[in-house]
C-alpha cells in the first residue's frame, strides 16, 4: 500500500516559480513510476510530467522548458520545479504513483492534490 503526500502549492504572480513535492510512503522498490497531473478542463486529469525509477522523464508539451521533474529514489519522493508560471497553469496538481505488486499487478495511487494559483 502506498500513501502520497503533496506539498508546495500556493499563490504566485505570473512569471514566478514554485516547487511541488510528493512523498510516497510504502511500496519501496515496487514503485516504478511517479508523476504529476493536473485537473485540466476535461473530465480526466492531464499529465504534466512523469519520471521512472530509472530516471526517464516525460513532459506535457504545455510545460516543456518551464517545468522540471526530479526524483529522490532513496525516499521515493518527487519534485516539480515550475518556473515562468502562467495564469493558465492555475489548477489542482496531483501526485501519482504506479506500483508493481508481488503478483505482477499494477496499482495506481493518487495524492489529495495541492492548489497552484498564478495571478496576473
Amino acid at each position: 500500500q502506498v500513501q502520497l503526500v503533496e506539498s508546495g502549492g500556493g499563490l504566485v504572480q505570473a512569471g514566478g516559480s514554485l516547487r511541488l513535492s510528493c512523498a510516497a510512503a510504502g511500496g519501496g522498490s515496487r514503485i516504478y513510476l511517479m508523476g504529476w497531473y493536473r485537473e485540466g478542463s476535461g473530465n480526466q486529469r492531464e499529465l504534466v510530467a512523469t519520471i521512472t525509477n530509472l530516471g526517464s522523464t516525460n513532459y506535457a508539451d504545455a510545460v516543456k522548458g518551464r517545468f522540471t521533474i526530479s526524483r529522490d529514489g532513496a525516499k521515493n519522493t518527487i519534485y516539480l520545479q515550475m518556473y515562468s508560471l502562467k495564469p493558465e497553469d492555475t489548477d489542482v496538481y496531483y501526485c501519482n504513483a504506479k506500483e508493481l505488486t508481488a503478483m505482477t499487478t499494477i496499482r495506481g495511487y493518487w495524492g489529495q492534490g495541492t492548489q497552484v494559483t498564478v495571478s496576473s
